[in-house]
């Protein structure tokens, strides 16, 4: 399994609450409503900064990861036509683009 931890700040003059809602509420389903999705990605989630006490503040406004099963399923899932004419474009209305760092990994569970 691939998973992909993208980081993401908003884009300027676009508020942190404003960020979220768009992020959860248009980009998600937006996200989700393409066959290729379901077929191809085997888990996504939206995550946001709660308050944290004395933990530092967050670098970053969000965070989506995205699982797919071998390269192959994300080769086609970005490179669909679905994906890049109706998802990624929405991407540039709340995601600056120039600040997203990327993680891809392989879990190893290390206690259940």
């Amino acid at each position: 399994m691939l998973k992909f931890a993208y980081m993401i700040n908003r884009v300027e003059g676009l508020s942190f609450e404003q960020f979220v809602e768009h992020h959860r509420n248009r980009h998600a389903p937006l996200f989700t409503s393409i066959p290729e999705a379901r077929r191809l990605v085997r888990k996504y989630t939206v995550s946001h900064p709660v308050p944290a006490g004395n933990y530092p503040a967050p670098a970053y406004d969000g965070l989506t990861e995205i699982w797919f099963e071998d390269w192959a399923d994300h080769d086609a899932f970005f490179a669909s036509e679905n994906y890049r004419t109706l998802v990624q474009p929405d991407e540039a209305a709340f995601i600056d683009r120039g600040s997203v760092a990327v993680m891809v990994t392989e879990e190893r569970v290390v206690v259940e």
